[in-house]
């Protein structure tokens, strides 16, 4: 290994990447890792039963936990050897500038959580490529005005905060990043944005139709809000 690989931030962190059933999109960022991060642990985590976490060519970085983001999330924390924890999407893009921005984060090791401003990528129609402008724009408002940011923006943060904030609630069928997020807000954790933006698949609302998404969304929201300021 070189002084450079050895001083590489990137030594310290632990990726976990929960891989729901029929995903697919985990071999492209999987290379992407391996290519631009391969200084960093890598935890794949395939839920249970799942083909293709016995045939995937990555059979080193494979962990298998109950299906569920939140289990999948804590089995690949629990797993990682490494002193910082990133949580990242199977149909996230990270590039040059992102990993830049994890390992200028990492070096100065704050008692912090980190998240990345976010972009949505479609291939689809221009009317979606607007729509999914207004909903990117207004996740990176919602972080930066209510300290909200979800999953799909990166969390990143030590281990020693994940243990201390008790890791993702594997009870919530979902929403399990916001109350993290919450859970962090309450102990005093400082929220940082990171300068990179990390771009993710638009296939979900491709699939499941713009504006159906999107409500399902801010429904979800706006309960796991009212149910944490009743608290």
């Amino acid at each position: 290994m070189s002084r450079t690989e050895r001083d590489d931030p990137l030594q310290r962190l632990s990726i976990v990447v929960p891989i729901g059933p029929g995903e697919r999109a985990w071999p492209a960022l999987y290379a992407a890792l391996r290519e631009h991060a391969n200084a960093a642990e890598v935890r794949l985590v395939f839920a249970e039963g799942d083909a293709q976490a016995v045939a995937n060519g990555a059979q080193d970085d494979v962990r298998i936990a109950p299906a569920g983001r939140a289990a999948q999330h804590n089995a690949g924390a629990a797993a990682s050897t490494r002193p910082w924890l990133w949580f990242l999407h199977a149909d996230s893009r990270p590039d040059a500038a992102v990993f830049a921005a994890l390992r200028a984060f990492i070096a100065r090791d704050e008692h912090a959580l980190g998240w990345f401003r976010l972009r949505f990528d479609t291939d689809d129609t221009p009317a979606l490529r607007r729509r999914m402008r207004v909903n990117a724009a207004g996740a990176n408002w919602r972080s930066r005005r209510f300290g909200l940011p979800f999953g799909d923006q990166g969390l990143l943060m030590p281990k020693a905060i994940f243990d201390e904030l008790g890791g993702f609630d594997p009870t919530l069928r979902c929403g399990e990043d916001l109350a993290l997020v919450w859970r962090a807000q309450r102990a005093d954790v400082p929220l940082r944005e990171l300068p990179a933006t990390l771009t993710t698949s638009a296939r979900k609302y491709v699939e499941r139709g713009w504006l159906r998404t999107t409500l399902r969304h801010l429904r979800l929201t706006a309960a796991m809000v009212w149910r944490e300021i009743c608290r």
